[in-house]
């Protein structure tokens, strides 16, 4: 991507004014986009992006500029802008002897340049046409079909020089429900870190119905009543939960400064012991997965909390100095133009010791939550709102009427202790997650789970 010998020189121009450390992010991306509306392919999309972003470190403070001339030129400027940055010091002299490194890719069978753009929107109409057909309350569907190629290289002043290939696919449907009176919507978007073969296990007529189910679902539904009650979560999505309103907190992004309801409990219990939370960035065709993180490490498996014990958190280089622990394969930025800060990757809580019918047979009365959908945290306190997209009474250990407007309220540590129950049908849902270095590709998950208590907002 870049000859070693223009690395070696950048790199030392941007440790040459006192900084202990520098490193280099080259990236080239090829994205690809299609939207159905209205019946037909509304458009096609086609994305190119290509930069170089240069950071330094002086000690916890890092210094960093980007620029998207990769001319030899344009490099050297944006090396000289970070150097001039750091100060007029005078940086330790150093032989870096960067030594490049094949990374080992992932086994896709078919790369999105290789795909004709008719296959991709024939795969994409048959999953709104499943949609539109299933009912004709179904007035309306909108999906997406994305692809990407996403090439980096990073390489150091430690000596890293190493690059990785990412290909991810993904389809997003979008379904209204109409009864003449009022609308309601349902929606449903997998993807995973493949190739179109991904459409081999999950067919997209599969995919246009699920939104369309829920979509219907949601117009017979009545309005959820508010109050403490006990809910269970379903799998999949549902673990957007411990991903918004715990997962963050346990980012070294957090943590590294004290702004993290988790900072300084390593070793305590801070979770019911049937609960064990993992994140996973080396799950092979993860939409949350990758050989190398953003600053060249390896994708770890990190054991987060263990039978209720808080063991690990996800740190970046930055969050290692501030907090004095090994980095954790959890650096990530969207692009280029983003410095990369510790985040989640394929993020679930594992599966436990109870039965999942066993689980609603234990609600005298309570709310399924069925689908997941967003939210807003905050990692200082945890305090979380998160909306139910698809949600059932229970009463008498059975799942009863549909209900609407239901939201899930409180604390990050609290749910922890309160989940007593965990089932064994863990699955992923994938989503997008944005934080201080952009937007990235995340899974979370987790088993059929209860809650034992929890606020639900709705109609009193």
């Amino acid at each position: 991507m870049i000859e070693k010998n223009v690395i070696e020189e950048l790199l030392g121009i941007a440790v040459s004014t006192g900084a202990d450390f520098a490193e280099l992010f080259a990236q080239k991306e090829r994205s690809g986009q299609l939207r159905f509306i209205s019946g037909k392919i509304e458009s096609v999309r086609d994305h190119q992006l290509s930069g170089v972003g240069i950071r330094a470190f002086v000690g916890a403070k890092t210094f960093y500029a980007s620029t998207s001339d990769t001319s030899r030129q344009g490099l050297l400027r944006c090396a000289a802008a970070v150097a001039g940055a750091v100060g007029d010091g005078v940086g330790a002299s150093r032989c870096m002897n960067l030594n490049p490194e094949a990374v080992t890719e992932d086994k896709i069978l078919n790369y999105p340049n290789d795909v004709e753009a008719k296959r991709k929107a024939d795969i994409l109409r048959e999953a709104a046409d499943a949609a539109i057909h299933l009912d004709e309350k179904i007035v309306q569907v909108q999906g997406t079909f994305l692809d990407v190629d996403r090439r980096f290289l990073v390489a150091n002043t430690e000596g890293l020089c190493r690059e990785d290939r990412k290909i991810r696919t993904r389809i997003s449907i979008s379904a209204v429900a109409s009864d003449g009176h009022e609308n309601q919507s349902g929606f449903f978007g997998p993807g995973a870190g493949q190739g179109i073969e991904f459409f081999e296990k999950r067919s997209p007529r599969s995919v246009g119905e699920r939104a369309a189910r829920q979509a219907l679902t949601n117009l017979s539904a009545v309005y959820c009543p508010a109050g403490t009650m006990t809910v269970a979560i379903e799998n999949g999505f549902g673990g957007v939960i411990f991903h918004e309103a715990c997962g963050h907190s346990l980012e070294a992004t957090a943590v590294g400064i004290g702004a993290s309801q988790m900072a300084g409990k390593l070793g305590q219990q801070i979770a019911n012991p049937k609960v064990t939370a993992i994140d996973d960035g080396t799950i092979a065709g993860g939409w949350g997965s990758f050989s190398i993180d953003d600053e060249g490490n390896p994708a770890q498996r990190n054991v987060l909390i263990e039978n209720g014990i808080l063991k690990s958190y996800m740190v970046d280089r930055l969050g290692s100095r501030r907090m004095g622990v090994p980095m954790t394969g959890n650096s990530r930025r969207e692009n280029y133009t983003y410095e990369p800060t510790s985040r989640m990757t394929n993020t679930f809580i594992a599966n436990g010791p109870d039965k999942n019918e066993d689980i609603i047979a234990s609600m005298e009365y309570g709310l399924y939550a069925k689908a997941m959908g967003g939210g807003s945290v905050n990692p200082l306190t945890g305090e979380f709102n998160f909306a139910v997209t698809e949600g059932y009474l229970v009463r008498n250990g059975k799942i009863c009427e549909p209900v609407r407007g239901a939201s899930l309220i409180g604390t990050g540590s609290q749910i922890l202790q309160d989940i007593d129950m965990v089932g064994q049908n863990m699955a992923t849902g994938q989503g997008m997650c944005g934080s201080s270095s952009g937007s990235v590709p995340t899974d979370v998950g987790q088993p059929l789970i209860r809650v034992a208590k929890i606020t639900v907002g709705g109609r009193s």
